[in-house]
C-alpha cells in the first residue's frame, strides 16, 4: 500500500473577501492584515485617538460646572426674591383703604391780597402762593427740576428701575443711605398721602400709589401738581410761593439761573435755602444748571452765563409794610366770607406806591428823632375822603 503524505491545508488569511463573505462573514480594510502585521496595526489604531494632556478638560468642565451652579441658584434666588416681594406688596397693599375710594386732596387755598391796581400785596393761607398752570410758569422751572431730580419722567411708568438700581448701588458702596431714587411721581404720592416715615409699609404704599397716579393722571398733570404743592423752603409751597419769596417776583418771570436755584432746594428746602445759606444754594443751582446741560436742555454758552449770574441772597423772613395790609385782611376776612375753601382774590383799596412812601416817611422819622423822643416803633394810616384806606404801616421793620 503506498503511504500518502498529510495533505492539511493551513488557513491563509489572504483569502479574498467574496470568499470570506461566502462564510458569513465580513471584514474590513483594516482587518485585512496578515499576522506579522497585527502588532503593527494595532499600533497605528491606538495613536489615531489620544488623551488631553494635563487636566485642561476637567478645568474647563469644572469652571462650566460652577457657573451652572451659580446660574441656577441665582435664578432660584430670584424666583423666592420675586414672590416674597408680591407677599410684601399684597400685605401692605391690604392695609390701605380700596383704589376706588382714592381721590387727589384739594390743595389748600390761597388767598392773594391784591392792591387797587392789582398789585400784590401778599399771600396767605398754607401754601403761600397761588397755583400756577405747566404751560404759565417759566419753561426752565420744569425744565430744571427733570433734569436734577428724575430726568427719565416722561418715559418711565411711575417708578424708575434704572435710577432704583442706581440709588441702591450708590447707598451700598457708600455704606449710609444718600439716595433714594424716588421718581416725581413717588415724590408726589408721598406728599398728597403718606408721612415721611422711612419705612417699609410706606415705601411700599407709595410704589402703589404712584402706579395709580400714572394710571389716572398724564404726565404734565402729575408735574403740575408737583410744582404747585412741594415745599422749597422758608414756609414756601409751591413754585409761585417761592419765586415770590426769594426773587420778589412771579414763577411767570423766573430766569435760567433762578429756575436753577429752585430746582436744588428740592434736595434739602430749608438747609439750601438762600434765605440761610446763599452759598450752598448757589453751589447746587450749578449742579443743577450741569444736569441741564448734559440733558441738552441748555447749551454750554447758556449755562456758562446763568453760573456768571450774582448770587440770591434773600432775607431770612418777609419783609414789606404791605404785609401789615395783608395781616390785617386775613383777621378781618372770616367775618365777611366764612371759611375759606378755594382760592379766592381779595382787592384792596390801598395804593402800593403810597404804601412804600408811607413805610420811608416812618423809617426816617423814626431814624432822626427816635432816640430824641425815646421810641423805636411808629405807625401811619392814610385814608382819602372817601374812607378808603389808601396805605397802613404797623411798625419800623416788618420782620422784626
Amino acid at each position: 500500500m503506498a503511504h500518502r503524505k498529510d495533505s492539511r491545508i493551513e488557513p491563509s488569511f489572504e483569502a479574498s473577501p467574496a470568499a470570506r463573505s461566502s462564510a458569513g462573514f465580513s471584514v474590513s480594510e483594516e482587518d485585512r492584515v496578515v499576522p506579522s502585521n497585527r502588532k503593527a496595526a494595532a499600533k497605528r489604531k491606538s495613536s489615531k485617538v489620544k488623551p488631553p494632556r494635563g487636566g485642561r478638560g476637567k478645568s474647563r468642565r469644572g469652571v462650566f460646572g460652577v457657573l451652572a451652579r451659580l446660574f441656577y441658584w441665582c435664578f432660584v434666588l430670584a424666583i423666592w426674591g420675586g414672590i416674597a416681594t408680591a407677599g410684601i406688596v399684597v400685605y401692605y397693599g391690604a392695609k390701605m383703604p380700596a383704589a376706588t375710594t382714592w381721590a387727589i386732596p384739594d390743595r389748600a387755598p390761597n388767598i392773594k391780597i391784591v392792591s387797587v391796581d392789582g398789585q400784590l400785596l401778599g399771600n396767605r393761607g398754607m401754601s403761600g402762593g397761588e397755583a400756577v398752570g405747566l404751560h404759565e410758569m417759566s419753561p426752565y422751572i420744569p425744565e430744571a427740576v427733570i433734569a436734577i431730580e428724575d430726568r427719565r419722567f416722561y418715559s418711565h411708568f411711575g417708578i424708575d428701575p434704572i435710577g432704583l438700581s442706581r440709588a441702591m448701588v450708590t447707598n451700598v458702596l457708600g455704606g449710609h443711605f444718600s439716595q433714594g431714587g424716588s421718581t416725581l411721581t413717588q415724590q408726589l404720592a408721598k406728599n398728597l398721602f403718606l408721612t415721611p416715615d422711612r419705612t417699609l409699609e410706606r415705601k411700599v404704599q407709595e410704589v402703589l400709589l404712584a402706579l395709580w397716579l400714572e394710571h389716572k393722571h398724564t404726565k404734565d398733570q402729575i408735574l403740575e401738581m408737583y410744582l404747585n404743592r412741594v415745599y422749597f423752603g422758608s414756609g414756601a409751597y409751591g413754585v409761585e410761593a417761592a419765586s415770590r419769596r426769594y426773587f420778589g417776583k412771579s414763577a411767570r418771570d423766573v430766569t435760567l439761573s433762578e429756575a436753577a436755584l429752585l430746582a436744588g432746594l428740592l434736595k434739602a428746602p430749608s438747609r439750601l435755602s438762600p434765605a440761610r445759606d446763599p452759598k450752598a444754594a448757589e453751589q447746587r443751582s450749578q449742579l443743577v444748571l450741569a444736569a441741564m446741560r448734559d440733558e441738552g436742555k441748555i447749551s454750554a454758552k447758556e449755562m456758562t452765563t446763568a453760573m456768571s449770574a450774582p448770587a440770591t441772597r434773600s432775607p431770612s423772613y418777609w419783609t414789606g409794610s404791605e404785609n401789615y395790609v395783608a395781616d390785617t385782611i386775613m383777621e378781618e376776612l372770616p367775618d365777611l366770607i366764612g371759611d375759606v375753601r378755594r382760592d379766592i382774590v381779595v382787592d384792596t383799596t390801598v395804593d402800593l406806591t403810597l404804601q412804600k412812601l408811607a413805610e420811608q416817611s416812618i423809617r426816617r422819622l423814626i431814624d432822626q428823632s427816635g432816640k430824641k423822643l425815646n421810641v423805636s416803633q411808629g405807625a401811619l394810616v392814610s385814608i382819602d375822603n372817601s374812607g378808603a384806606v389808601r396805605a397802613m404801616v404797623g411798625g419800623y421793620d416788618y420782620s422784626t
